[in-house]
C-alpha cells in the first residue's frame, strides 16, 4: 500500500505518521490486503479543532473516503479510520465477490465523459447563474462512466462519500444517476421514454 500523509498549514510529526501508517496497514490487512494507495490529509479547523480526511483506493475506480474533526489530530484520524473500517466491513463481502467483474471491466463497458468544476459567483446580487460558455471553469478532468447495477452504484456512492454518481444501467443501457438526498436516503434517477417507461 502506498501511503501519503501530509498537513495543510500544519506540520505532521513522526509519531502521528507512524500511528497513521500502523492503523491503516492493520485495516488494509484485515479487509483486503490490496489497497493501492491512501492519502491522509490533516488541516487545522477553527477554534482549536483538527480535520482529517482519508481517501483510500481499494480497486479500479473504487474509492473509500471519510472525514472527521476533533480537538486533537490523532483523535480526528482515529475517528476517520473508524469510519473507513466501518464502510469496508459493510461492503467487504460484496467487494470480494464482485472483485473480478469490477476490476476487469472491458473498455466497451465504460463511457468517456468530462467532469467540470464551475466557479461560484462572488456577486451576491447577481441572479443569473452562468451557464454554457459563460461559466468559469476552474477544473476539468476526464472520467469514465461505468456500466454497473444500481446496487453497485449505491455501494460506490457510499464508499466514496459522494453526493451523486452517474452510471450506465446494464438493463437499459441508459445513463442513470444515484444521489444522496437531504433526508439521508438514496435517490435514483432513471430516464423514461416518451411513453413513460424506462428506456431500453
Amino acid at each position: 500500500m502506498e501511503l501519503t500523509v501530509h498537513g495543510k498549514q500544519m506540520d505532521v510529526g513522526d509519531s502521528l505518521r507512524t500511528h497513521v501508517a500502523t492503523k491503516l496497514q492493520d485495516i488494509n490487512q484485515k479487509y483486503f490486503n490490496r489497497a493501492f494507495d491512501t492519502v491522509v490529509t490533516f488541516s487545522p479547523e477553527g477554534h482549536g479543532f483538527f480535520r482529517c480526511h482519508i481517501s483510500l483506493r481499494v480497486g479500479k475506480d473504487i474509492m473509500v473516503s471519510a472525514t472527521s474533526t476533533a480537538p486533537e489530530a490523532p483523535a480526528a484520524f482515529d475517528e476517520t479510520a473508524y469510519k473507513i473500517a466501518k464502510q469496508l466491513r459493510r461492503y467487504k463481502t460484496r467487494l470480494r465477490d464482485h472483485h473480478e467483474r469490477i476490476e476487469n471491466l472491458p473498455e466497451a463497458e465504460t463511457t468517456k465523459a468530462r467532469d467540470y468544476v464551475l466557479a461560484e459567483s462572488d456577486n451576491e446580487e447577481e441572479e443569473d447563474i452562468p451557464v454554457g460558455d459563460d461559466a468559469l471553469v476552474v477544473a476539468e478532468t476526464d472520467m469514465r462512466i461505468q456500466k454497473m447495477s444500481v446496487s453497485d452504484a449505491v455501494m460506490r456512492l457510499d464508499l466514496a462519500g459522494q453526493t451523486a454518481l452517474l452510471f450506465r444501467n446494464p438493463k437499459t443501457n441508459a445513463i442513470n444517476m444515484v444521489y444522496r438526498r437531504n433526508d439521508g436516503n438514496i435517490g435514483w434517477v432513471e430516464p423514461l421514454d416518451e411513453k413513460g417507461a424506462a428506456q431500453l
